[in-house]
Formats: C-alpha cells, sequence, structure tokens
C-alpha cells in the first residue's frame, strides 16, 4: 500500500518537472550528454553536468565547446542565463531531481557487455541518492538492465522504487552530423519500473522532446534501442555481402541501390562501406546475441550480419593489394592513404571506426601509412589503437606521391576532383567516384 509520504514524493517530483522547476542532473557529458544538457537549459532547466573529466569540465563552465558539431555559442548562452554547471564532484548528484545517465557502454575483448562505466557511476551516485528523486539510464544496453543491475542497487539504500524514488530507461538516439534532427526534435522511447515511474519520464522528457513514446517497461524500452540498430546493421550486412558479388557480376551496386530506392514503397537504401562504427551500430548487436544465451537461444542471422560487418575492412585491404599487383607493386613498402578516419563523414568521432582498423590491417602487412581527416589534425590517442601521424594536407604533390589512397570515410570537405585527378590509384569504399581505369571500388 502506497503511503501519503511516497505519493507527496511523486506528485511534488511531477510538478517540479512540469513546472521546470527541477534541477537536471546530465552523467556524463559525451556526444549525449553534452546535447542533452543544452537541450534542457535551452528549455529553462537548470542543468548540473558531472564528469570525471576536467578538461570537459572546465570547457562547459568557460562555455567553450569539445565537440565539433555542438556550437560552443550554445554553451556560453546556456552559461550567461546560469542555467547550466558543470562539475566533477558526484556527491552534487543529491541537489538534482533528475539524474539522466549517458555513460558508454562498449564491449570487452570477448565480445560481451561491459557494464562498468554504468557501475563505476552507480558506485558515485549511491550515497548520495535521496527520496524524491527519478534515475533515467540512457545508455545502450541488453534488455533487463535497468531492474538487474540498477534496480538492486537503488533499493540497497533503503528506497522504494514508484513509490520514494522513480526509475526510467529512455535509449538515446542522437545521430551526429545530422542536420535534420536534433536532440529536441528526436522522438524519446521511455519505459519505466512501475506506472508511477513512467508518469514521472514522461514529465522528465515531455517538457525537452517534441515527442515522447512510452513503452510498458524498461526491458521493452532496452529491446527498442537494440531493435533499431539491429535493423541497420542487417541491412548493411546484407549490402556489404552482396557487395563482392556485384563487383564479381561487373554490376555497380552503387547504381542498383539508387535505382531500387526509386521504388515507393516495400524498400528502404541502406549502403555497403568498409565496415561499420560509432558506439552503436558495431556494438549493440552484441549486447542482443549475449542475453539471447541466457534464454538458450542463439540468433544467428543477428551474428551473421555482425561476422559480415566486421571483415569489410579485411575485404579493402585485399581489393587494394590486388589493384597495387596489378600495377606490379606490393602491398609491402607501399605508401597508402587513407581518406576519412572518423567512423562516418561530417563528424569528429573516431569511436568503432572501420578506417583505424584498416590502417592496422595496412600497416601489419607492410604498407607505410598516413591519413587525412579535416576533424584531426593529429591522430588522436585511443584505448586499442595507436599511430604516430598527422593528417596530410592534400595538394596534387601530395596525392600523387602514395603508390594508393582510399577512400575510407567520405567526409563532404574533401575536395574528390582534386583527389581523382591526382591519386595513382584510387580505392573507393563509399561508392563516390565512377569506376574507371585507376579507381577501383571496394
Amino acid at each position: 500500500m502506497t503511503s501519503p509520504a511516497s505519493t507527496a514524493h511523486h506528485q511534488q517530483l511531477l510538478q517540479r518537472l512540469r513546472n521546470r522547476e527541477a534541477l537536471i542532473g546530465v552523467v556524463g557529458l559525451g556526444y549525449v550528454g553534452l546535447p542533452l544538457s543544452l537541450t534542457y537549459a535551452e528549455n529553462g532547466y537548470r542543468v548540473l553536468g558531472l564528469d570525471i573529466d576536467t578538461a570537459k569540465i572546465e570547457a562547459i563552465n568557460a562555455g567553450q565547446s569539445y565537440i565539433q558539431h555542438i556550437d560552443g555559442g550554445r554553451i556560453q548562452q546556456a552559461r550567461d542565463h546560469q542555467l547550466l554547471e558543470a562539475s566533477t564532484d558526484f556527491a552534487r548528484a543529491s541537489e538534482a531531481d533528475a539524474l539522466i545517465l549517458c555513460v558508454p557502454t562498449p564491449l570487452n575483448q570477448y565480445r560481451e557487455p561491459d557494464l562498468s562505466f554504468i557501475r563505476d557511476t552507480m558506485a558515485a551516485l549511491l550515497p548520495h541518492l535521496r527520496p524524491g528523486q527519478v534515475l533515467s539510464l540512457e545508455s545502450t544496453t541488453y534488455p533487463g538492465t535497468t531492474e538487474e543491475e540498477l534496480r538492486p542497487l537503488v533499493e540497497q539504500q533503503g528506497l522504494v522504487i514508484g513509490e520514494n524514488f522513480f526509475l526510467v530507461y529512455s535509449p538515446e538516439r542522437e545521430d551526429p552530423g545530422n542536420a535534420h534532427f536534433n536532440t529536441a526534435t528526436i522522438p524519446k522511447v521511455m519505459g519505466g519500473s512501475t506506472p508511477a515511474c513512467n508518469a514521472v519520464g514522461i514529465a522528465l522528457y515531455e517538457q525537452a522532446i517534441s515527442q515522447v513514446v512510452p513503452v510498458s517497461s524498461t526491458r521493452a524500452a532496452e529491446m527498442t534501442k537494440l531493435l533499431e540498430n539491429i535493423h541497420r546493421a542487417v541491412n548493411i550486412g546484407l549490402m556489404n555481402e552482396l557487395k563482392p558479388l556485384a563487383d564479381r557480376m561487373g554490376i555497380d551496386l552503387y547504381e542498383v541501390i539508387r535505382a531500387a530506392a526509386t521504388k515507393p514503397f516495400g524498400f528502404v537504401p541502406y549502403y555497403p562501406g568498409p565496415g561499420l562504427g560509432g558506439h552503436c551500430i558495431p556494438i549493440d548487436p552484441f549486447y542482443l546475441t549475449w542475453k539471447a544465451r541466457e534464454y538458450g537461444m542463439h540468433t544467428r542471422f543477428i551474428e551473421l550480419a555482425g561476422e559480415i560487418n566486421t571483415g569489410m575492412p579485411a575485404y579493402v585491404v585485399q581489393k587494394t593489394a590486388d589493384a597495387l599487383n596489378e600495377a606490379a607493386k606490393p602491398l609491402k613498402g607501399s605508401r597508402v592513404l587513407v581518406l576519412g578516419i572518423a567512423y562516418k563523414k561530417n563528424v569528429d568521432d573516431m569511436r568503432e571506426s572501420p578506417s583505424v582498423e584498416l590502417m592496422e590491417l595496412l600497416r601489419d602487412k607492410g604498407a607505410e601509412m598516413a591519413y587525412s581527416d579535416p576533424f584531426f589534425p593529429a591522430f588522436p590517442p585511443m584505448r586499442r589503437h595507436a599511430f604516430s601521424l598527422s593528417s596530410v594536407a592534400l595538394t596534387p604533390q601530395a596525392l600523387a606521391g602514395f603508390d594508393a589512397v582510399i577512400l575510407a570515410t567520405d567526409h563532404d570537405a574533401f575536395d574528390y576532383q582534386l583527389i581523382e585527378a591526382h591519386s595513382t590509384l584510387l580505392v573507393d569504399t563509399r561508392g563516390r567516384f565512377a569506376p574507371g581505369a585507376h579507381i577501383v571500388r571496394a
């Protein structure tokens, strides 16, 4: 039976969220957390950003952006209106009415879910949780994470989910570099642990996001996010499987996809590439395949798409080696320039970038590596990859000095006429160039 005090916590929190009196705490200020913080601030909420990275905290408090597609002016404006503050002090979580977790959920070396960031964050927050708060997890993960990982930890603090503390899951749907959608305009899927949690979750997001899509549970919301990204991974995998076949048949697969896309129903265009990148598409399907084993099932279709997609960098390397061989040059010792090391065009994000895998494979086979990317003047430090390189300026002389140039990420900033005109051998993984005497599709 719900106590009057519990009902009061529920009603007071709903009122504070709806009246924009609530302090919104965003934990993790990366590609998801920073734009979310700004969205709340731009809708009149006070926002407290928490992160262990002091560089991010200092940048925000100085009104500066550290993400290429986020205008620093937005941060400065939020600061000027005293609506955004950032801190490394997790004890301040007690000040927040809402805590939204936007921390990474990578895979380990065995392609199993790594929840260490969630667990470490919860360990830092737990001593500071209090009645009357809502905790929302936005990190992509397997169905059951919110109930199996977060809920027991909260309850160990003596808090009662659905009565004096509220727990929801709402997956992030960021698409960096997409000019047509932003955090505020992308519909927000949300599921609560209880009906009362659902009501609080709706109140948390409806003032800042154009449309909230409630579902029946946290597990349904978690599964929704995985379905979205598995759908994309599987269809890209299909295109990547067809690419070598079309190549052997002498058919331009990009031409075929564009032609098929004219059908006004029953077809959605997906395009092949050098592999999958980013924090979602290459990772999320494996969260579900891992969880499926608990239920005695094997997701063979998903795993096959994963195998095809992860094998694409090796395919590009082989096509490059074959093309060099046709020119009587071995791959070992050849100078190879990779164009674009971000995981997708027009963003400064290298997470899981297939370009990096491609560079490592080429280096391991003896190629002399170089890269050019307008978003990365120097190759940044990464947890699993290391190159001591700086971006090559694209000039006719520079391009002509490489034995092979590989277009891996097709940034709009590249001068494609220059690249085509002055590359001795051009390996195109994105379908940007028409096949020619010195142009190879891979």
